[in-house]
């Protein structure tokens, strides 16, 4: 019998995080640090937090070392690890994107790069391929048995024929039913794969280019309720959202960017539990290399880039191409629109939740948007902590794994940053990592660490 060298990867990477993660009960207690919560509270100062095994056992003040390793971190400061509701992964690489680099050493590979920039849990929305799930790396990655960031999948994606998404960039495999018929059967596919959340996208994808029909993403979103699934919906205008608020979307997957949202769009979002991940870092990219963004070289930023990416998005041809694009001045009002309108919602109380659509292209370097996006919400009016809180524990709500993830309190799993830095004070703490635990383990020292 022939083996894969998908299952034999998978198999080695699953039994070195595994040794890694011995022994299970081993206790560790991070003593004197600066505690952010998650939840929006004031940092506690000199508290301790005691670990055992994959959880965190207590936190206090002077807490009893007795049998622990002690890690004594005064003056640095704790906080959840990051959860990014909206990326793509594996099929990237270098300068390119496209489904043929997607195999389970890729797919590894980018979460492990997450995981070095402290976001422990993704969601990858629609772009996944079937070696994901028939190598097993869907299952124990969700498990936490695999290397890098815990990944959730929105499965294949669901588009339209002749419209959105282009089948390049690795889109190939979007579904693009035509029907209720095909669309119910669709979903079940999707069900079969233990996929909580599906991915569609209602816009077109440039003029002339066919929106998704109203009846076939009624059934889509009807057949994902059935399957106790989630149903999340990329957009751009205000009209899209408007009819898919009515219609029962649970996830605004981009910001609505063409105008700003009235107060009636906002008290319907909010009255229907929607959740709404802004991906303002997309918008941003979107023009900023039409001129010299502040991080440009920012050894952060670099660390987070494919091989030839950095000389790619540097030359002049890139920024001549933005610069003389016609929709160049469209995008940064764009920008301007959606963090008028995240702010918006936030104050209305919607549950704003951290996704970037990193990994989609060269110039949306995984693991560094997250922390732009951090520092985007801020720009747009949320305090830090607000800021952080949309990062873990509503991005948890969104993936639905907030009984054991997106604070730090008792009970609750150990994936922890440690920061130089405070984020409290100013957002851009969130990049100082000095190291990053996953499940109570040191898994990284941050992608600075040499």
């Amino acid at each position: 019998m022939r083996i894969s060298p998908a299952l034999v990867f998978l198999a080695t990477a699953i039994f070195l995080t595994a040794c890694r993660q011995s022994p299970a009960a081993q206790a560790l207690l991070l003593q004197d640090v600066t505690l952010i919560d998650g939840q929006g509270q004031t940092p506690r100062e000199h508290v301790d937090i005691l670990i055992r095994g994959d959880s965190i056992a207590q936190i206090g003040q002077n807490l009893d070392s007795n049998g622990a390793q002690v890690m004594r971190l005064s003056g640095k400061t704790v906080m959840p690890a990051l959860i990014s509701a909206y990326v793509h992964v594996g099929t990237l690489q270098g300068t390119e994107n496209d489904g043929r680099f997607y195999t389970p050493e890729n797919v590894t590979r980018h979460l492990n790069k997450y995981q070095d920039y402290g976001v422990l849990q993704v969601l990858v929305m629609g772009t996944d391929r079937p070696i994901l799930f028939e190598s097993g790396l869907a299952d124990s990655s969700m498990k936490g048995l695999a290397p890098g960031a815990r990944l959730h999948s929105a499965g294949y994606g669901f588009g339209v024929t002749g419209g959105a998404p282009p089948a390049a960039y690795g889109m190939d495999l979007v579904m693009r039913p035509a029907t209720k018929e095909e669309a119910d059967r669709d979903v079940d596919k999707l069900a079969g794969l233990s996929v909580k959340t599906i991915k569609m996208w209602v816009d077109n994808a440039g003029p002339g280019k066919p929106k998704m029909d109203t009846a076939v993403y009624h059934a889509l979103i009807a057949a994902a309720h059935r399957n106790g699934m989630k149903a999340a919906a990329h957009l751009y205008f205000i009209a899209d959202a408007r009819q898919l608020v009515a219609d029962g979307i649970d996830i605004i997957a981009h910001s609505i960017r063409d105008q700003e949202i009235d107060d009636s769009l906002v008290a319907a979002i909010k009255r229907k539990n929607i959740i709404y991940i802004p991906t303002l870092a997309l918008d941003k990219f979107a023009y900023a290399y039409g001129d010299t963004p502040p991080w440009l070289g920012d050894p952060f930023f670099k660390a987070s880039l494919e091989p030839g990416a950095y000389e790619f998005i540097t030359s002049q041809t890139y920024r001549n191409n933005i610069r003389n694009n016609g929709n160049y001045p469209e995008k940064s009002r764009a920008l301007a629109n959606a963090l008028k309108n995240v702010y918006k919602l936030h104050k209305a109380g919607v549950l704003i939740a951290l996704g970037t659509d990193s990994g989609a292209s060269p110039a949306r370097a995984q693991g560094f948007s997250e922390h732009l996006e951090l520092e985007l919400l801020v720009e747009a009016g949320f305090t830090p902590l607000e800021a952080i809180t949309a990062g873990t524990l509503n991005a948890a709500k969104a993936l639905r794994v907030a009984e054991d993830f997106g604070t730090v309190e008792p009970e609750k799993k150990a994936d922890l940053l440690v920061l130089n830095n405070n984020p409290a004070t100013d957002i851009r703490g969130t990049q100082s990592i000095y190291r990053v635990f996953k499940a109570g383990k040191a898994v990284s020292n941050g992608p600075l660490a040499q």
